[in-house]
């Protein structure tokens, strides 16, 4: 797989899934623009794939995905820094856990703007000014297909996530952009452990089940290049057959 030339955001870019998907771009060729919320983080993670690839074909900003003026902000300098712009990665997201009788609207809120709406907000510029030829990948979870207690508003953000795919996928055919989402399992980032689920024994992790956040920048990879030229709609279950065994 190769991305000369091709240049793409990638959002929560400092985290498991998000770094490990920013070095496998870098690696099969492309510039990347590293967007989250703590710039530090992402100029942290600059310095140190910049030890492995070109630091000119990287860049950072601080972005609120929830906030659409930063969203555009972070496209311009997308195209203005790094001369254009193919792909778009919305890895961006927030969890809480919660009964259902004492979440908030603000909980509600606070959710679907990260986990649902940064990804609408980046996927309204794709259509407005991404180039022919480009992708969007959007990364959802299990949980929109199998879920657990307390995090409802989780589960139901990454549901209406692949609806928003499915329809991005139909309007972008015309403007030459594909959207694929990825579904991932239990992968071994601070989310996962983290977890007061997980913690507690509520949700029991088999290591048998755990997959690296290489694997998940692999999927998302394959989604973005030119190979999965038909692939155009799906949602990509990255799991380890998780799901099938429950």
């Amino acid at each position: 797989m190769g991305f000369d030339q091709r240049i793409a955001i990638v959002t929560g870019a400092s985290g498991g899934i998000g770094r490990a998907t920013v070095r496998r771009l870098l690696q099969d060729g492309a510039g990347v623009m590293l967007a989250g919320l703590h710039l530090d983080r992402l100029d942290a993670v600059r310095a140190d794939l910049g030890k492995e690839f070109d630091p000119a074909r990287m860049a950072t900003i601080a972005c609120d995905v929830s906030r659409e003026d930063q969203v555009v902000a972070a496209v311009d300098a997308t195209i203005r820094q790094l001369g254009g712009w193919d792909y778009v990665v919305n890895n961006a997201g927030t969890m809480l856990f919660k009964k259902i009788e004492e979440q908030t609207e603000q909980d509600w809120r606070g959710i679907l703007d990260v986990d649902l709406l940064g990804a609408f907000f980046f996927t309204k510029q794709a259509f407005l000014r991404m180039r022919r030829g480009g992708a969007i990948v959007n990364v959802s979870s299990v949980h929109a297909v199998e879920t657990e207690p307390l995090v409802a508003p989780y589960a139901a953000a990454k549901a209406a996530l692949l609806s928003l795919t499915r329809s991005a996928a139909l309007e972008g055919k015309a403007k030459g952009i594909r959207v694929n989402a990825v579904l991932p399992g239990a992968v071994d980032t601070p989310m996962l452990w983290d977890n007061p689920n997980v913690k507690a024994g509520v949700e029991v992790i088999d290591k048998a089940d755990v997959g690296a956040p290489e694997d998940l920048a692999a999927a998302i990879a394959f989604l973005l290049t030119d190979e999965a030229r038909f692939v155009d709609g799906a949602s990509l279950r990255v799991d380890g057959a998780r799901l099938a065994r429950l």
